[in-house]
C-alpha cells in the first residue's frame, strides 16, 4: 500500500487520521467526507464542497490524541467560524501542518472495531461500545483473522451491549452486514499488510443505521 510505503520511508510508526481513513476507505470501510486543508485559501471552497456543519481537526502523524489537545472542534457552521478555528489549530502545535476539514456525522450510538498483531496468533479483529464509553466498560469481542461474515456476526452478539445495535428509543436496528463487511475488511486489511501493528476506528458513528468510520489510527510495526 503506498500510504504504508510513504510512512516507513519517512521513518514514520503511525498514520495520520487522513492517512489512516485512506487505507480503510481502499478496503471499502465507508468513512467521514473529508479534506486535508494546508492553506487558508483552500478553506472556503472546502467547506462549500462538503456543507456545514463540520469538524475540523489539527492532523500530523505525530499527534494521536487530538480531544485531549483542543485539537477538535465540532458543530463549526460558518466560513467566518471555520477560518478563526483553522487559524487556531494551525498555530496551536508546530507539528501539525494541515487541518482536516470533515463532515459532521451525527448519530446517538458509537461503536469501535479495530485490529492488533499478536506476537503469538497473529492479526486479531476486535470490535465493541465506542466513544466514551470504550475505556470505561471495555466491553469489546475478539477473533483471529480472517473472519467470515458468521464470526464477525457472533462479534456482535458477543459485547455485553449487544442490545445497542437493536431498534431503540426510535433508532432503527444498526445495520449488521454492513458491519461485519467492516469487521471481515479489517481483518483482511491485517492479513495482507504485516506491517500493520495495529488500527483503531473509534468511534464508527450510527447514521440511519448504518456505520461510518468517523476517526481512525492506523500503528505501523517498525522492522
Amino acid at each position: 500500500m503506498k500510504v504504508i510505503e510513504k510512512a516507513l520511508s519517512e521513518g514514520r510508526t503511525t498514520l495520520s487520521e487522513y492517512e489512516s481513513k485512506q487505507l480503510l476507505a481502499e478496503y471499502g470501510i465507508p468513512v467521514a467526507r473529508e479534506f486535508l486543508v494546508h492553506r487558508e485559501e483552500d478553506l472556503f471552497s472546502t467547506t462549500a464542497r462538503i456543507g456545514f456543519p463540520l469538524v475540523l481537526k489539527g492532523c500530523s502523524s505525530e499527534i494521536t490524541h487530538k480531544t485531549e489537545k483542543n485539537l477538535v472542534r465540532t458543530d463549526v457552521r460558518t466560513d467566518a467560524e471555520a477560518l478563526q478555528v483553522f487559524r487556531e489549530l494551525r498555530s496551536s502545535i508546530s507539528a501539525m501542518d494541515s487541518v482536516l476539514v470533515q463532515e459532521m456525522v451525527q448519530g446517538k450510538r458509537e461503536l469501535m472495531a479495530g485490529l492488533t498483531r499478536d506476537a503469538q496468533f497473529g492479526p486479531c479483529v476486535m470490535f465493541g461500545l465506542g466513544g466514551i464509553f470504550t475505556e470505561i466498560l471495555k466491553d469489546v469481542a475478539f477473533r483471529l483473522a480472517p473472519i467470515t461474515q458468521r464470526d464477525a456476526l457472533e462479534m456482535m452478539s458477543d459485547i455485553r451491549g449487544a442490545k445497542i445495535l437493536e431498534a431503540v428509543r426510535g433508532l432503527a436496528d444498526v445495520d449488521k452486514d454492513a458491519t461485519a463487511q467492516i469487521l471481515m475488511n479489517l481483518g483482511r486489511i491485517g492479513v495482507e499488510n504485516d506491517r500493520i501493528q495495529e488500527i483503531d476506528v473509534n468511534p464508527l458513528i450510527i447514521r440511519n443505521g448504518k456505520p461510518i468510520a468517523v476517526d481512525a489510527l492506523v500503528v505501523l510495526h517498525p522492522a
